[in-house]
């Protein structure tokens, strides 16, 4: 048996999806712990495309059992959707997918409010989905969420529903200017969805200690990047969960101790969507090839990314908050074709030179980053398969990130498919 999380060491999109996708034919369950549907997981199997958002990649493979964990905020709708999207691509979804009863609901005053509160911030703005994330992990904390539980509870539906519609109201109203919610429209809706709901709905925190006991392996995805943590990442440019390795155990209902090893999920390059401070940054042409190479656009949002090199610092901090045993080295052929390759192992602050991350924002946005530069290797590695048949350049970039992380290295993606991946070590062979 062996337990696995899999984290982004950095500012999220480094390509989890795929590699959880890889991972899972080892694991008997598969739990996503943090996170709503602003998280997207691109994965490709054959010819087809598959773009996941709240259900665990882990549903393309037959017999795996899919778990949505307590610690995500859940919209009804998204997730309907999304099921019936697999369902028509000829996924088979049944008694293997559940979701949490304890699971907080996004309702669509989280949605207004995420989306009038963000555009009163002006240049301050935070760079949300507007998919109403914040707004019901607020709600969480203030304990006045409603919960999958609600849901099914008709009368305590209405009750709760009732309360807080009161309130949500006056704040739409008299803060944002903006048209408030009927309670009965809202009911009839969100009773249509707690009938397609209910029968995946369960105490899952039982069918994870089952399966632990059972001695399963079992593998908890976490959603955006270390980076985008509430409490590691560069605030307030973040998300609302902790979408650290630490998050597992709320967000699923484990303790430290039932956790065996953490994968590190880290594009060869850097990239970050929204606001916030982004060291390695590249501006104008330079910049513009990165993302078009990477085809780095959102797959929920479709905007397009801010593109960077690979900066050390930020993984190695990374490595330290998550616990880090090894990396996943995303999109190493998006570089091949360039001369030279810059990565980032140091800030530069006034005099000073940094080699381990600022917490404080407002000092991050004013560092310069120090780079080393290495040869490129112009030559294909797309599909490679084996380390040894690397370019010897790219076998030696990923040595340094190596060295300068202090973290192994036993995945690289070479490319989109599942068999476009070098595996040096399965991580479930603990």
């Amino acid at each position: 048996m062996s337990t696995l999380v899999v984290v982004g060491a950095q500012w999220g999109d480094e390509g989890k999806g795929k590699i959880v996708d890889i991972l899972s034919e080892k694991a008997d369950m598969i739990v996503r712990y943090a996170g709503g549907h602003n998280a997207g997981h691109t994965v490709i199997v054959g010819q087809e495309t598959f773009v996941l958002h709240l259900i665990p990649s882990g549903i393309l493979h037959k017999g795996k059992t899919c778990i949505i964990g307590n610690g995500v905020v859940f919209d009804p709708a998204a997730f309907i959707e999304e099921k019936n999207t697999l369902i028509k691509k000829g996924v088979e979804i049944g008694d293997n997918l559940w979701v949490s009863k304890s699971a907080h609901l996004i309702m669509p005053y989280h949605r207004a409010i995420d989306r009038a509160a963000e555009n009163q911030k002006g240049t301050r703005k935070i760079g949300t989905t507007g998919r109403g994330i914040g707004p019901s992990y607020a709600d969480k904390v203030a304990r006045i969420g409603l919960r999958i539980s609600d849901l099914l509870d008709a009368e305590r539906f209405r009750e709760k529903l009732k309360v807080n519609l009161a309130e949500m109201n006056f704040f739409l109203e008299h803060l944002y200017k903006s048209k408030g919610f009927d309670l009965e429209p809202l009911l009839k809706e969100y009773g249509d969805y707690a009938h397609q709901i209910a029968p995946h709905a369960s105490d899952t925190y039982l069918l994870i200690h089952q399966a632990i006991r059972k001695k399963q392996n079992i593998l908890f995805e976490g959603a955006q990047g270390t980076h985008l943590d509430i409490d590691h990442g560069t605030y307030p440019f973040v998300t609302s969960s902790s979408a650290i390795a630490g998050g597992a155990c709320t967000g699923a209902g484990i303790g430290p101790t039932d956790i065996n090893k953490v994968l590190g999920v880290a594009k060869a390059y850097s990239t970050r969507v929204g606001s916030g401070p982004f060291p390695t940054e590249l501006h104008g042409k330079e910049g513009e090839n990165l993302r078009e190479l990477g085809k780095e656009f959102g797959s929920t949002t479709g905007r397009a990314r801010r593109c960077g090199w690979f900066d050390v610092i930020a993984v190695r901090y990374a490595v330290l908050i998550n616990g880090l045993a090894s990396l996943a080295i995303t999109k190493l052929d998006v570089l091949d074709t360039f001369d030279e390759i810059r990565v980032c192992t140091g800030y530069r602050y006034k005099r000073t030179v940094l080699e381990e991350m600022p917490t404080e924002g407002a000092l991050l946005e004013k560092v310069e980053p120090v780079y080393e530069t290495l040869p490129g290797w112009r030559e294909s590695t797309l599909g490679t398969r084996e380390f040894w048949k690397l370019p010897k350049n790219a076998q030696s970039y990923l040595k340094k990130i190596e060295e300068w992380t202090e973290c192994k290295v036993e995945i690289i993606s070479t490319g989109s498919k599942r068999d476009e991946t070098i595996i040096l070590k399965h991580p479930f062979s603990v």
